[in-house]
């Protein structure tokens, strides 16, 4: 990949303003700015989100017998 020097930056720099406005410059650098500190928080977070609806999730003490339950296989029947 080539290295970008000063020159090529002020290029860059002016084409993206001449395509967007010098006024839209700061909205799209704060947009910017968002998504790569979520996409860091994001990398960094370890936990799951759970999205299952208030009134459809199971209590605690339920979960932990549904945990310790034995598993059972449908009989199945061939019909040959």
């Amino acid at each position: 990949m080539p290295n970008l020097g000063f020159g090529e930056l002020v290029i860059v720099l002016l084409i993206v303003m001449l395509i967007f406005g010098a006024g839209r410059l700061p909205q799209i650098g704060e947009g910017l700015g968002k998504a790569i500190r979520n996409l860091k928080r994001g990398l960094n977070t370890d936990d799951d989100i759970d999205i299952t609806p208030a009134d459809k999730q199971v209590p605690e003490k339920a979960a932990s017998r549904v945990e310790d339950a034995e598993v059972v296989e449908p009989k199945v029947e061939n019909k040959s």
